[in-house]
């Protein structure tokens, strides 16, 4: 269905985006305090697949997640797997608006596997978004003085991750239906933390089952007012709307839990959302279609 273009509609929408986003690393942080990874992941995914079936139901039921791809929904949701337990984990480890600046290098990691495996042109503009992105997480790790925190290398191998797993979405959604692919990894996710998150379990308290239920949730529907956002404008209006995420962490981070971020996390960070700005250039605009 198409919508008369409104950058009004599109702000509205991803402030639905961004609201859901802070409160998934919020709450996941404190269902942490509780839950392993595993669980979190194994309650989020399961809740997620409850909420997706209207969606599926609505797409014509278990006929709408036949797919002839099976092995590459698998491999890619055990890369995407692998990626969000490094995110969640990260946000025990370090402030959440540092995690946030790092995961925005994820564009950065898709541009160099899409152009390696799926024939897309590395342009002169393409490679100073990721020297850009190099270059502010350097600036962000600062290896050169001995004191990596673990938690700031498991956010970019996660950053990493997710920038495979999008570059396999690209691929997979030549063929498949969203719906699909979203149904595949929930379930690739319940089957790869069912068993630790069974042997490790402790029963939560209510306070953590609301917590781990809001991580559902908004995992869930977050990317649903992206879409919506991509109805109403253009990705070049609404990516650069994502940016303003980095900053709401780290205000959210220094209200909640009294972190404060360094010079050179607030200059990498600035680094890497301008080699986002620049990756946004060097892509051509694509209508946005209608969710089905």
């Amino acid at each position: 269905m198409d919508r008369t273009p409104s950058k009004t509609m599109a702000a509205l929408w991803m402030a639905g985006w961004l609201a859901q986003m802070l409160m998934i690393a919020v709450a996941g942080r404190e269902a942490l305090r509780e839950l392993n990874v595993f669980q979190l992941i194994l309650i989020r995914s399961s809740v997620g697949l409850l909420l997706l079936y209207p969606l599926i139901h609505r797409a014509g039921g278990l006929a709408a997640v036949k797919t002839q791809r099976l092995p590459q929904h698998i491999a890619r949701n055990i890369v995407h797997f692998g990626a969000q337990l490094g995110w969640f984990f990260a946000l025990t480890l370090i402030p959440i608006g540092q995690v946030v600046a790092i995961e925005f290098t994820m564009p950065i990691w898709t541009a160099i596997v899409a152009a390696m495996f799926l024939g897309e042109r590395i342009t002169v503009w393409k490679v100073a978004a990721i020297v850009l992105g190099l270059v502010g997480v350097v600036t962000i790790v600062r290896p050169a003085t001995g004191e990596i925190n673990p938690g700031q290398l498991i956010a970019l191998a996660a950053a990493v991750g997710f920038g495979v797993s999008i570059a396999m979405v690209k691929s997979l959604t030549r063929t498949d239906q969203t719906v699909t692919i979203v149904f595949y990894m929930a379930a690739v996710q319940i089957a790869g933390s069912l068993l630790p998150g069974l042997y490790a379990w402790t029963w939560p308290s209510l306070t953590t089952w609301g917590w781990a239920i809001v991580v559902a949730f908004c995992g869930t529907f977050s990317h649903y007012c992206m879409t919506r956002a991509l109805l109403y404008a253009d990705a070049t209006v609404v990516i650069p709307m994502d940016f303003l995420r980095v900053p709401l962490t780290a205000l959210v981070g220094w209200l909640l839990y009294s972190e404060r971020l360094d010079a050179f996390t607030v200059l990498g960070a600035a680094l890497i959302l301008t080699g986002n700005l620049v990756n946004l250039r060097a892509t051509a605009p694509v209508p946005a279609r209608a969710a089905t």
